[in-house]
């Protein structure tokens, strides 16, 4: 298919009154960062009429509403083009305008975002009139603010803090996630040099973790151990049952792989804010000596250099990209991939073919022989499938959490339900 043709929704009109056409449809692909791997799809986007868009294809793209229609881009957001014209990107950014069921009313950076009930939002008005968000980085704090009324949801609550809520009959312990997945990279195996480039070394450290107990000490066992960076409910992800915990072993591959008393492997960087994860599974890869240093970092300076190639060692990483196997796989796996140290030329092939491949079962076939090849060359040390617990006020009739799976937050807004006095 190299042609989607599109039919908006008539009528509706964006929180500042302007109207919603193709052209805003149109406006907001071309501007949307992040979006290349889409974008450059794309040879032409033709306006059909003020509600009827066409995106023509430079070829076949199986993907192409993988990429439009999930949070694997931001191209779906669509943004008033006349607004931001008159405004720029700095205006728009201090004052945002949308088509959602709430409309933006303030925000103080790094502390809190208010909105309030959007009352032209066409699919249902919303039943909570206003709704503020917190940043509040400590998981304690956050259940202390929940404990005092001051919030009506904490999300993202460390292990300790799910089992106090556990424990008090005021609240509710929820649970949400599932497209997250924790594993261990390893940037240094292209390096012939390297301990990692040995797959012996790289199986070692994958045996030395117990996936269940770091399910338990980081989610309360409700996160699920995997052998496999693609989340089980993926269009075709391949059900991958992870390793056994088999330090025994683990310390039999290094001796084979001339290591008996172990190697200094350097640093360890945990995925911020992930930091008591990777202190977890560093001292798993200690105990059967593969000694790290964990080094944690600000989540901009570590995203800038990861891109950069300037990272040493070990990650403990989470991938939440959506849509399917071959987006999940898009940032890491290809050898030109954004956070890519290295690849193997047949899979950077065999992942080309599958991206044009418009046969569903071939594709399949291909995308399941490049996780089966991974798995096997231990490309990485996949741990598990990240499912988080949250705690719900007294309140709180409706947290609408899971309701567009696999979005692990609150959504769709509008569902959300307080109770009846």
């Amino acid at each position: 298919q190299r042609v989607y043709d599109f039919k908006l929704r008539e009528g509706l009109k964006f929180h500042n009154g302007d109207p919603f056409t193709a052209e805003d449809v149109k406006f907001s692909f071309l501007r949307a960062k992040g979006a290349r791997i889409l974008q450059d799809k794309v040879k032409e986007i033709e306006i059909a009429g003020p509600y009827r868009v066409r995106f023509h294809l430079h070829e076949p793209f199986p993907d192409f509403m993988t990429y439009y229609g999930t949070f694997a881009t931001g191209a779906g957001w669509i943004v008033p083009k006349k607004y931001v014209e008159q405004v720029g990107l700095d205006g728009f950014k201090k004052n945002p305008v949308g088509l959602g069921p709430y409309k933006f009313v303030s925000s103080t950076p790094g502390i809190e975002l208010v909105m309030e009930a959007y009352e032209g939002y066409w699919r249902k008005m919303p039943s909570v009139k206003r709704l503020v968000y917190k940043s509040v980085p400590e998981s304690t704090t956050r259940l202390a603010m929940l404990k005092r009324g001051e919030v009506d949801l904490a999300y993202l609550l460390d292990a300790p803090q799910a089992m106090e809520v556990k424990r008090d009959p005021t609240l509710k312990l929820v649970f949400s996630g599932g497209i997250g997945t924790y594993y261990l990279d390893f940037f240094d195996q292209w390096d012939a040099k390297s301990p990692w480039h040995d797959r012996r070394v790289r199986l070692a450290a994958s045996l030395a973790m117990d996936r269940k107990a770091l399910s338990e000490a980081e989610t309360v066992g409700a996160s699920r151990p995997t052998g496999n960076v693609i989340p089980r409910k993926f269009e075709f992800a391949l059900p991958i049952e992870p390793p056994l915990y088999d330090p025994a072993k683990a310390k039999q591959l290094l001796a084979e792989a001339g290591y008996p008393n172990g190697f200094d492997a350097g640093e360890l960087y945990p995925w911020p804010p992930y930091f008591s994860m990777g202190e977890s599974v560093g001292q798993y890869l200690g105990a059967v000596g593969i000694k790290v240093r964990l080094r944690t970092m600000e989540r901009a300076a570590f995203y800038a250099a990861l891109q950069t190639k300037k990272l040493k060692g070990l990650c403990v990483c989470i991938n939440a990209v959506y849509g399917n196997a071959a987006s999940r796989l898009a940032e890491t796996v290809p050898s030109n991939g954004a956070f890519a140290y290295g690849g193997y030329p047949d899979i950077d092939a065999l992942y080309q073919q599958q991206s044009r491949e418009t046969d569903r079962r071939k594709r399949e076939a291909q995308l399941h022989m490049i996780q089966r090849q991974l798995n096997e060359r231990v490309r990485f040390a996949p741990i598990m499938e990240y499912i988080w617990p949250s705690a719900v006020g007294p309140r709180v009739a409706d947290p609408a959490l899971m309701l567009i799976d696999p979005y692990p937050w609150s959504a769709p807004l509008e569902e959300v339900r307080l109770k009846k006095n």
